[in-house]
């Protein structure tokens, strides 16, 4: 079975053969987000992770703190079900669901996306984790991992891809700049005391973390 890197790095090659100019331009726009790239906002290794309350994608609602009562946490932060590299990296994680569970822990995944619009309902009825909407990104900001997207990606997505995140994300206020801002790809693992443990975060939304990495990152905990 090919890993999550070896299934991002194909679809990056196929970008690059059928787009070279755009890639070409997403390299230099990320390369400029040097600081971003290492994580330099996102919660630091030792830091207590800020608790949250957030939609399911059942309709209920998910609490870090109600979780936590259970033992460690994987908090996933991803774009968007348009995002194919995160579609990539939650079927990984759902591959790997019973070694997560197997090691005591529970999986979440973040994006802004309203809960009925994150994946396909078929998809969604088989994750076996919770599917979270960040909607304001805020909970993105308290984790130092949300994004202000460059014009360059905002004007892709809506002429190339035909998205109009303020639809994608259920923003009605013109006055919301959320509009504009997505989570950079970022997981961190939690111990039962709400310490962040391990942490992936990389602005380039081409690159995932591992799920053998969290795998790893769960068996130092016990």
């Amino acid at each position: 079975m090919k890993t999550l890197k070896q299934q991002t790095e194909e679809k990056v090659a196929g970008g690059r053969k059928a787009k070279p100019e755009f890639m070409a331009m997403v390299d230099k726009l990320l390369a400029e987000q040097a600081e971003f790239k290492k994580g330099e906002n996102a919660l630091k290794l030792a830091q207590q992770a800020p608790d949250f309350v957030l939609p399911n994608q059942k309709g209920g609602s998910v609490s870090l703190a109600s979780l936590l009562a259970k033992g460690p946490v994987v908090v996933t932060f991803y774009r968007g079900s348009w995002c194919p590299y995160c579609n990539l990296q939650l079927r990984a994680l759902q591959a790997r669901l019973t070694d997560i569970h197997g090691l005591g822990a529970q999986l979440v995944a973040i994006s802004p996306e309203v809960p009925d619009g994150s994946l396909d309902t078929t998809e969604i009825d088989n994750m076996e984790f919770n599917v979270l909407s960040d909607q304001d990104s805020k909970v993105a900001a308290q984790y130092g991992v949300a994004w202000e997207v460059p014009d360059f990606f905002l004007e892709h997505m809506k002429v190339d891809r035909g998205l109009d995140l303020n639809a994608v994300n259920n923003i009605t206020n013109d006055s919301e700049d959320s509009s504009t801002i997505l989570p950079i790809p970022a997981t961190f693992v939690i111990d039962k005391k709400g310490t962040v443990t391990w942490r992936y975060v990389d602005v380039d939304y081409r690159t995932r973390s591992e799920p053998e990495d969290i795998i790893t990152a769960l068996k130092n905990l016990v």
